[in-house]
């Protein structure tokens, strides 16, 4: 009984036995195993321990566990310890790279018995406390941070109960000082922080800027793997949750920075570090002979070789066999128990030459997203101003042909649409983060005009003077000296490849939202030109119209991307009738417009704030011939096809379900009655409402739940500057008349002919919408 724990109880078993059959007892009854220890093992009688190892083929773990417990203290002899140690390692391993080459199958005691064993019998704990005994080396430290790496790979309890001791994790940190234990402390810290509920506090770990600095260029790249985990946000996996109205009330509750803000800060506090990033993400790379036709071969391998981390383990050792070899000696041995085995001798002898083009891919993906996420926080103009000092554009379009483009990719991949935590291959993920760093970078922000060479900044302001027009101020101020270099700036070459990818490719997705950014913010004139006479316009309408795309993303795309490009601008607009020539295309226009309002509404909104500006200039022949011809103006000029559009807009959308996504069919519908607002024609559209509610038979539904809408706006947007600035740029209406116009709609007062509530027959007042 001195061998149980609990005073000799037996926890949870209601098993009865006899003395004699006491000890096999213990051995074989599930219900003993959960409170099991490593000094209750120990305890244990020798023999019967063999006798049931052998019967429940435990392959010698728990004695191994012992001897290696036994021999873990200061004054030990560690050799003997690290030769215990590497039996252990080498069992585990095997399974680890089974779990890993089987496309990580959900681990299951059946399926990985030697790792459940061991976490069973206490070895995770064993191995958690060799690691901080002082007289360790590198060696058995890299082997303990192996074998724990391993067991967290096929049981997830292990990285969860790691996760939750804060200690060791920052323990962790300290080993990464090492260059020895570099890659096997990243590896499992990686993995550790993927379950850790509560993201850590990078501020806690000591001396980190010392840390950062010490870290060479390789080491810096893969601590960019974990840094992608401490500074986003965590993704809160609901739905539910990421409606606007539980964003708000989440951040009624929490109004300090949050931990992943935080963290943003102590980077940015870090000296050299933002530099650091852009120079390896600009850094260069000589592409080997034949590197085509290999990177197509290894895509098989993609499935298990999906850590930059094990890539530089395998990098390193297959350099190590060519140096051998280049110099006359025999090849070096390769463990069984490393990743790299995985490897053939002709791929070793390859990987030197062939792999470093993917082994630099591999990296800059990660530093990309890190300052990704910098670029979308609250110091981004901070971040901005580095990135732009540090010449991280130029440097970019210095690498688009031969390493970001490159005419070798394959493009039969599937490309998962928005999610940029996929599991693409490394050239794909490193495409689809470029895209997003563009998109980051240009939106609503003056730097954007850095993408562009000296000579394409000319053209704009040329295109400014042809037109009459002043050039933009963010334009002027545009330092040259940070701009492109070559004959084309990365906007141009990116444009270039956009028209070569098939209309539905998802990469599609991610080049329209970069190049809609350049446009976002106050309507450029010269901006929209400089793509128009790329052929732009005729690119999207070829997609939307002619090629037969039936993604809902890319389409949406598409929409937003031919909103911003011919927002007030009536060259767009005479270009699109020449394209759509015929009643057919045009049908086959409004259909796609159709079939989805939610992803088309910002191009609607478009038309119509652009309809109504032109309306005012009928003493410019050019608008009033647009105007007399073009097929989409004289559609909403139309006012059942604008009523049209509000019913559905008002009615396909309610509080509850209101997201960041389709919030912008709620502003489009204020933009509706606003314009009719400052035409006094508001009381026409609000009885119009009432009549369709009675019409459809549902007297009350329809207006209650736009004025519940209404409310929840002023709440939105009342105390966010970025929104409402948004708003106003993208509108072109003054935020004060957004703000009017909803508390004109929102006033009590029934006599008023413009508050929703003087259409609501008082029996449907504040009704429950449920009952719609």
């Amino acid at each position: 009984s001195d061998a149980l724990p609990n005073e000799g109880k037996m926890i949870n078993c209601q098993c009865s036995f006899d003395t004699v059959t006491y000890w096999i007892h213990f051995l074989s009854c599930p219900c003993i195993f959960p409170v099991l220890t490593i000094n209750s093992l120990f305890q244990l009688p020798e023999a019967l321990l063999q006798e049931r190892d052998k019967q429940a083929k435990w392959h010698s773990i728990p004695k191994l566990l012992q001897e290696l417990h036994e021999s873990s203290h200061p004054n030990s002899d560690l050799s003997y310890t690290h030769s215990v140690l590497k039996e252990l390692s080498s069992l585990l391993s095997m399974e680890a790279m089974s779990f890993v080459t089987e496309d990580r199958k959900s681990a299951q005691e059946s399926t990985f018995p030697i790792t459940y064993t061991f976490d069973l019998f206490g070895g995770v704990d064993v191995i958690h406390s060799l690691c901080f005994v002082p007289a360790v080396n590198d060696d058995l430290v890299n082997d303990c941070l192996s074998v724990l790496y391993n067991c967290c790979i096929c049981k997830e309890g292990v990285t969860k109960s790691l996760a939750a001791r804060d200690y060791f994790v920052l323990f962790l940190f300290t080993l990464m000082t090492n260059k020895k234990t570099f890659l096997q402390t990243a590896t499992l810290i990686e993995d550790i922080l993927g379950v850790k509920k509560a993201m850590i506090q990078l501020e806690g770990i000591a001396n980190l800027s010392g840390l950062v600095q010490s870290f060479d260029q390789q080491q810096l790249a893969n601590f960019c793997r974990i840094l992608s985990v401490t500074v986003s946000e965590p993704d809160l996996g609901n739905d539910e949750k990421h409606t606007l109205l539980a964003k708000n009330a989440q951040q009624k509750q929490d109004s300090s920075l949050s931990c992943a803000e935080d963290n943003q800060v102590t980077l940015l506090n870090i000296p050299g570090f933002i530099e650091r990033l852009c120079k390896l993400a600009t850094r260069k790379v000589s592409e080997a002979t034949g590197a085509s036709n290999f990177l197509q071969e290894v895509e098989d391998w993609y499935t298990w070789l999906d850590n930059a981390l094990v890539l530089d383990a395998l990098m390193q050792m297959a350099m190590e066999q060519a140096e051998h070899t280049s110099t006359g000696q025999q090849p070096l041995p390769c463990s069984s128990s490393d990743e790299s085995s995985l490897a053939t001798s002709t791929l070793m002898h390859r990987l030197p030459q062939s792999m470093k083009i993917v082994h630099e891919i591999m990296y800059k993906v990660e530093v990309l997203y890190v300052l990704c996420v910098l670029l979308m926080g609250s110091h981004r103009n901070q971040v901005h101003k580095m990135l732009a000092e540090f010449r991280l554009i130029p440097g970019l379009n210095n690498l688009f042909d031969k390493l970001i483009w490159r005419k070798y990719t394959l493009s039969n991949h599937v490309v998962h649409g928005q999610n940029e935590n996929c599991d693409c291959s490394p050239e794909i993920s490193f495409k689809i983060q470029f895209l997003r760093l563009l998109q980051s970078f240009s939106d609503h922000h003056e730097n954007k005009y850095l993408l562009l060479n000296s000579q394409e900044l000319n053209e704009l302001s040329a295109i400014s003077l042809k037109a009459n027009i002043p050039e933009v101020e963010a334009l002027v101020n545009t330092d040259r000296s940070l701009v492109c270099d070559g004959k084309k700036g990365l906007l141009t070459r990116l444009l270039t490849v956009m028209k070569k990818e098939p209309p539905d490719s998802s990469f599609r997705f991610w080049q329209a939202r970069a190049v809609e950014s350049f446009l976002r913010g106050a309507t450029s004139y010269a901006d929209q030109m400089f793509l128009l006479k790329r052929g732009l316009l005729e690119n999207m309408l070829f997609c939307i119209i002619d090629s037969g795309c039936k993604s809902k993303d890319v389409l949406q795309s598409y929409f937003d991307l031919l909103g911003e490009l011919m927002k007030f601008n009536i060259d767009a607009f005479k270009r699109f009738n020449i394209y759509v020539s015929t009643d057919n295309k045009f049908q086959t226009f409004m259909s796609q417009i159709n079939s989805s309002l939610i992803d088309s509404n910002m191009l609607v909104r478009c038309i119509i704030l652009s309809l109504d500006r032109f309306e005012t200039q009928t003493e410019d022949r050019k608008v009033v011939e647009v105007l007399s011809e073009c097929c989409l103006l004289s559609y909403l000029a139309k006012v059942e096809n604008r009523l049209s559009f509000l019913f559905r807009l008002v009615n396909i959308i309610n509080v509850q379900t209101l997201t960041q996504e389709n919030v912008s069919c709620l502003n489009t519908s204020l933009v509706v009655l606003m314009l009719a607002r400052r035409r006094g024609k508001l009381p026409f559209y609000l009885k119009a409402l009432r009549g369709k509610e009675h019409a459809e038979k549902y007297p009350g539904c329809l207006l209650n739940n736009f004025h519940n809408l209404l409310r929840f706006w002023q709440r939105h947007y009342l105390n966010r500057d970025k929104d409402s600035t948004c708003l106003e740029n993208s509108s072109c209406i003054p935020f004060s008349y957004w703000n009017e116009t909803v508390s004109v709609l929102l006033r009590s007062d029934r006599t008023s002919l413009c508050a929703i509530a003087s259409y609501i027959d008082e029996p449907f007042m504040d009704m429950d919408l449920l009952e719609c």
